[in-house]
C-alpha cells in the first residue's frame, strides 16, 4: 500500500516542479520545450509530472502563475513607510530584470502568446486575461491608498495611471530583448517614467526622501 502524501509535501513538491520548468523554460523557449524535458530536468517520471499537470501549456500558466507573485508583492498596501517609495523600489525591480532579460521568460511568453494553441483559443486561458487584470489592479491599490492617506494627488485615475506603467514596462521589456539595452537605453529611459509617474502621482512626500 502506497503511502499517503500530505497536502503540505504536494503544495511544496508542485512548487519546485513550477521552478524546475521555469528554467527549462527560459533555456528553451516555450515551442521546444516538452513534457520529457521537463522530466528529464526534475528527475522524475511521466506519471509522477502528469499527477500534477495536464500538458506543456498547464505547466507554463503555472510559471506565468509563479513569476506573477513576484510582481504582487510589490504593490501589497504597506502601513509604514512610503507608497511613493515602494512604487520606485518596484521600477527599480523591473530595471533590474531588464537588465537580466536574456535569463527571464520573455522569449517562452512570446512563443506561447503567438502559438496556435492560444491564438486561435484565447477564450480557453482565462488565466491571461486575469493575470494582467490582477497587476493593474494590485497597483491601483497602492495608488488609492495613497490617495486615501494623503501621500498621493494624482493628476489621472488611478487605474489609467496603472494601465499605462503596465504598458510602459512591458513594450520596454520587448524592445530591450529585440534590440539590447545599448539601442533601449533601459536606465535612461526608467528615469523618464520615474519622472512622468511622480508628475501623474504627485506624491507629497516625494521631496522628502
Amino acid at each position: 500500500m502506497a503511502p499517503k502524501v500530505s497536502e503540505e509535501y504536494k503544495i511544496e513538491r508542485k512548487k519546485e516542479l513550477v521552478e524546475t520548468a521555469q528554467k527549462v523554460f527560459i533555456e528553451k523557449g516555450f515551442v521546444h520545450t516538452t513534457m520529457q524535458d521537463i522530466m528529464d530536468k526534475a528527475g522524475i517520471s511521466r506519471g509522477a509530472l502528469y499527477s500534477y499537470f495536464n500538458n506543456i501549456e498547464h505547466v507554463f500558466l503555472e510559471v506565468l502563475k509563479y513569476d506573477k507573485k513576484k510582481d504582487i508583492q510589490y504593490f501589497v498596501p504597506s502601513d509604514e513607510g512610503s507608497l511613493w517609495l515602494q512604487l520606485k523600489n518596484w521600477v527599480e525591480e523591473q530595471r533590474l530584470y531588464i537588465e537580466r532579460i536574456d535569463q527571464g521568460l520573455l522569449y517562452a511568453r512570446a512563443e506561447f502568446f503567438l502559438s496556435s494553441e492560444y491564438a486561435n483559443d484565447k477564450g480557453n486561458f482565462p488565466y491571461i486575461n486575469e493575470r494582467y487584470n490582477r497587476i493593474i489592479e494590485a497597483i491601483e491599490e497602492v495608488l488609492n491608498e495613497g490617495e486615501r492617506k494623503g501621500e498621493f494627488r494624482p493628476q489621472q485615475s488611478a487605474r489609467s495611471i496603472a494601465r499605462y506603467l503596465i504598458s510602459f514596462i512591458n513594450g520596454l521589456m520587448l524592445d530591450t530583448f529585440q534590440l539590447g539595452h545599448e539601442q533601449t537605453k533601459v536606465e535612461e529611459q526608467l528615469s523618464v517614467l520615474l519622472f512622468t509617474l511622480e508628475i501623474l502621482i504627485n506624491p507629497k512626500f516625494a521631496n522628502e526622501e
